[in-house]
């Protein structure tokens, strides 16, 4: 069985606790809306960091809303490569034995003891989407990217089923940029033998 889907590409971000958005850019401070995102309640913040390394330093990285109990850096394997740090390739919110950056923002910095990782590539769908495509979350699908130049099939895709999830493939930019795609396009999810429980997988959290 299969489905099409709007891609979402993630660049590098940050997701911020209330203390480290109050370290970072004053007591009380308040996240400012620059624009939602795709997923309901999600939004793009006006506001950015600069995130070091020992190696080099990436200016301007984006605030992403709302604010999370933990805060979680997500990269690519490239911009791994260029901080100098190895990272694992997890699910959000997963950063157990991750390897921490410093924070710089306006007002303070924040030296994380863990915290940054490279996004498991991962479909959200509501209830609806995962019972019409014979799914439950935590499942694994595949995507079929079309582009001419650069056809895809990108396996080991997870599935994150909740009530406001509206369809979409989020991978990360090496990912977009082998496949050619931009965000907005759109891919097929196909189920099937690719669509299997994740636990016991010993892959899943593997470093990179």
């Amino acid at each position: 069985m299969s489905k099409s889907a709007r891609v979402g590409i993630s660049a590098r971000h940050i997701h911020l606790s209330r203390e480290h958005v109050e370290i970072l850019f004053g007591q009380g401070y308040q996240l400012n809306v620059l624009k939602p995102v795709y997923q309901p309640g999600q939004y793009a913040a006006a506001e950015t960091v600069d995130i070091v390394s020992a190696k080099t330093t990436f200016k301007n990285v984006r605030v992403l809303g709302p604010e999370r109990s933990q805060t979680q850096i997500e990269i690519s394997l490239t911009d791994a490569l260029k901080l100098g740090i190895s990272v694992p390739v997890r699910d959000s919110g997963d950063i157990k034995g991750s390897p921490g950056i410093t924070v710089v923002g306006p007002q303070g910095m924040v030296v994380l003891s863990k915290g940054v990782i490279a996004a498991w590539r991962h479909v959200h769908m509501s209830p609806a989407d995962a019972a019409e495509l014979g799914l439950k979350d935590r499942d694994f699908v595949q995507l079929r990217c079309t582009q001419p130049q650069r056809s895809l099939l990108f396996d080991q895709v997870l599935v994150r089923v909740g009530d406001d999830f509206l369809l979409e493939a989020h991978i990360d930019t090496d990912e977009a940029n082998a496949a050619m795609l931009s965000s907005g396009d759109m891919v097929e999810i196909i189920t099937g033998k690719a669509g299997m429980n994740r636990e016991g997988d010993e892959d899943a959290k593997t470093n990179i």
